[in-house]
């Protein structure tokens, strides 16, 4: 993998604009595609990524290609809410997780591995246009020009709350180690509501390594987050009611996820494909995007791959989950200690697979049918109103 300036004129196949999950995944992608061995690839991404700065966790039933570098994975997961708690054994899933830093090491050496196709420069992108030719990137690294560009940077929305909704899901967390074996490393927490949700969506969740260390996080979905020492807070009355009162906090993570339904284009012309957040894949009603991120590169090389081009639909999103998470957002921007509700009926009436295939966007219609069905309509039978009419509610005093 080349990183000197000799490249800044270079012309490329491909440019990927971004280093983190969504640019590093396409370029793994395209590293294990045979039929693309001969594409020049040039990535620019502004910072060294040689910190642990995230972690991502996601829910799957495949084998998938960082298999390899998964830091834990769970056979069970818990739900727990007032009046309800159960833990589901998952049968087709597991629960997984993977860490920053391991993740842009295993990328970065697979690159390296194929120097004559990949190049990495430290570098901002400050325009990106397209041209007859393709397209033509500008930055801190001079000039580059490309067939196809492809761009993780986030997006720059103007926000029109007059016709969209706009959350966050936001969250601290920290990985604590304890002094007696308190955890189940078997269990992932998934969502733990048993506390006051204050009109918002409010839960403890828990990623379990060892009966002694695990990753602990006050999660919120709503507009504004919180001073630091709510969260904190909430997690030390969290770890008290487990009987831990004596525990080391070996590491701290900060997140503020947005949640949306504002329109996110898959591209920006004929040349320029757009990825991650910046495409919509970080799911508007739940925050998860890995696996999202996984499966979208996975469509782009397949397609150039056989064609040469990316594929004309270039995300494969299915329009009633477009309109299934924005009712979720209405209500959420509504009531937003309903979702404690509709959560727990979710729980309470449907197969924990089920609802991961619905998340996953993956049911059939009479599946959708049938989740839709298993929680009390009236919260949704009014965000319909407010949707179709293309009105965001609004909480009432």
């Amino acid at each position: 993998m080349k990183s000197d300036e000799s490249v800044s004129t270079r012309d490329f196949d491909y440019l990927i604009v971004g280093g983190g999950a969504a640019g590093l995944s396409l370029a793994y992608h395209i590293s294990q595609e045979p039929r693309l061995a001969g594409k020049r690839v040039l990535l620019l991404e502004p910072e060294a990524k040689d910190q642990n700065d995230r972690t991502w966790s996601f829910w799957t039933d495949t084998p998938m290609l960082f298999d390899g570098i998964v830091a834990h994975e769970w056979t069970q997961l818990a739900f727990r809410s007032p009046g309800f708690e159960q833990v589901f054994p998952l049968k087709r899933h597991r629960y997984k997780m993977i860490r920053g830093l391991d993740f842009y090491r295993f990328v970065r050496a697979a690159l390296a591995a194929r120097p004559e196709q990949f190049t990495l420069m430290q570098a901002t992108v400050d325009t990106l246009a397209n041209t007859a030719q393709g397209v033509l990137a500008t930055g801190s690294a001079g000039t580059h020009t490309a067939r196809y560009a492809f761009d993780s940077r986030p997006p720059q929305l103007e926000p029109q709350p007059q016709k969209y909704r706009y959350l966050l899901q936001h969250f601290v967390g920290w990985e604590v180690e304890t002094e007696k074996d308190v955890f189940d490393p078997e269990t992932q927490e998934f969502m733990d509501f048993r506390r006051e949700q204050h009109h918002e969506a409010r839960f403890i969740y828990v990623l379990p390594f060892s009966k002694r260390r695990a990753l602990v996080e006050y999660t919120l979905f709503s507009a504004q987050v919180l001073p630091q020492a709510e969260y904190e807070h909430a997690m030390r009355t969290y770890l008290e009611q487990l009987g831990v009162t004596d525990f080391r906090i070996e590491a701290v993570e900060i997140g503020a996820i947005p949640m949306t339904d504002h329109p996110m284009p898959a591209s920006a012309g004929p040349n320029i494909i757009n990825l991650g957040t910046r495409a919509g894949r970080a799911k508007p009603s739940t925050g998860y995007a890995f696996k999202r991120i996984q499966e979208h590169s996975a469509r782009l090389v397949a397609a150039l791959a056989a064609t040469g081009q990316p594929p004309r639909n270039l995300t494969g999103d299915r329009w009633q989950f477009g309109m299934f998470d924005a009712l979720l957002l209405d209500i959420m921007q509504r009531r937003g200690e309903t979702t404690r509700d509709i959560f727990t009926e979710l729980f309470r009436h449907n197969p924990v697979e089920r609802i991961f295939d619905f998340l996953d966007e993956r049911t059939s219609a009479l599946a959708n049918l049938q989740v839709m069905n298993s929680v009390t309509p009236w919260p949704f039978l009014r965000s319909i109103g407010h949707v179709l009419r293309g009105r965001p509610g609004q909480r009432k005093a």
